[in-house]
């Protein structure tokens, strides 16, 4: 049986291959120190998993759920977006849940995307956006982000292409991997350009509230419904990864089609999980907080072993990783590939995340800090250096 040809330009993902090779090493008794993933080490909030555990009980608790979620899961949803962000949203038309945000990027692209319609992607980003436009027969356009920008996409230069096909544009601030933070500015911009050209504009934003002092969210631009949804997810805010909890947001026509989409791939969420989410959001100003004081040292840590490494890290950014220019003229790949072989370190290198993340490579601060301390120790003493 051959596969589908909408596999045909399609690989596997990047991380998904990596860490088997990762995990081989492991198995063949060399000591890997993984820095290379953004999965959450940190526990998630106590009141989340006593929730859980107590809603396991509930007499409706193995059930179907509600395609929509829970009435209550959505308030809590509604608050959530009320008190961080200052942004209102009617819990029954503008608030969608799904099973993690990643889901989200596949049902949206379903839901308004046809074979041959073009869409914008950011050149470095999220490899998931472009896979998917593939998956769905449409057209992936890279738009530019560079350092020399600021990683801002420029909107003008845009303006001067043909943009008639283009249906949908993805954007993602707090960006991985650079961890740029969006601006008020910024985000009017796109919503002023969506407008402009009939753009859908997606922001994804599950990391703005790691290491960011002022998060916030493209629906805050008045009028912003109109052209706008945005993705978020408690994954990364929250240490729930794998629980598996994301939301879309938007307007109600817009929510409506992807509905039509998701009600005919899932059976709503496991209620015990929503019980989780709602007692997580309610713990976020005092979480939020305390889980950001891990990380600050983890972000010392690792900005110093890019340093080690003759790398310069980018700073002032959020987010749950720090990228870093190599200084040497080696490709990215050969120089993670380097680090792991020889020296048991895991990092990505950037040009998983496009053509515009070559020579970079990407840190995770998902270790405990202890594990930078030893890979610090490890390159110092092996003084180790990268030349062409």
């Amino acid at each position: 049986m051959r596969e589908a040809k909408r596999l045909e330009n399609l690989s596997e993902y990047y991380f998904s291959k990596k860490l088997e090779e990762v995990r081989a090493l492991s198995t063949a008794g060399k000591e890997i120190i993984n820095l290379g993933i953004g999965s959450p080490d940190l526990p998630p909030p106590i009141a989340a998993v006593e929730a859980l555990t107590d809603a396991l009980l509930h007499p409706n608790a193995h059930q179907y759920q509600p395609y929509k979620g829970q009435l209550r899961f959505r308030e809590a949803i509604l608050d959530f977006y009320m008190e961080q962000y200052g942004v209102p949203l009617n819990e029954a038309s503008e608030i969608l849940p799904l099973m993690g945000s990643k889901e989200g990027i596949l049902h949206i692209s379903m839901a308004f995307l046809n074979e041959g319609d073009e869409v914008l992607i950011p050149n470095p980003g999220y490899p998931t956006y472009a896979a998917v436009t593939k998956l769905v027969g449409a057209k992936a356009i890279n738009y530019d982000l560079l350092e020399a920008a600021n990683w801002m996409p420029n909107l003008e230069e845009l303006e001067e292409q043909d943009l008639s096909n283009v249906k949908l544009m993805w954007v993602n601030y707090p960006h991985m991997p650079t961890g740029t933070k969006a601006t008020k500015e910024i985000f009017e911009e796109l919503v002023a350009f969506g407008k402009r050209n009939d753009i859908l504009i997606v922001n994804d934003n599950p990391y703005s509230f790691v290491l960011n002092d002022a998060p916030l969210s493209i629906l805050s631009v008045s009028g912003a419904k109109e052209t706008v949804l945005e993705l978020n997810s408690l994954s990364k805010t929250f240490n729930m990864a794998g629980w598996r909890i994301g939301m879309v947001c938007g307007s109600e026509a817009h929510l409506k089609t992807i509905l039509k989409v998701k009600s005919n791939m899932d059976s709503g969420m496991f209620y015990p999980i929503q019980a989780g989410a709602i007692a997580a959001m309610k713990t976020a100003k005092e979480f939020i907080a305390i889980q950001n004081e891990h990380y600050i040292k983890r972000r010392r840590k690792a900005i110093d072993l890019a340093r080690a490494l003759d790398c310069t890290p980018l700073e002032n950014t959020a987010g749950l990783f720090i990228l870093a220019k190599i200084n040497s003229e080696i490709t990215s790949e050969d120089f993670i590939d380097t680090l792991l072989h020889k020296h048991g370190i895991f990092v990505a290198p950037g040009s998983v995340f496009g053509s515009n993340g070559e020579g970079y490579i990407r840190i995770s601060l998902c270790a405990p800090e202890e594990k930078y301390k030893i890979a610090l120790n490890k390159i110092e003493k092996e003084k180790l250096f990268y030349t062409t």
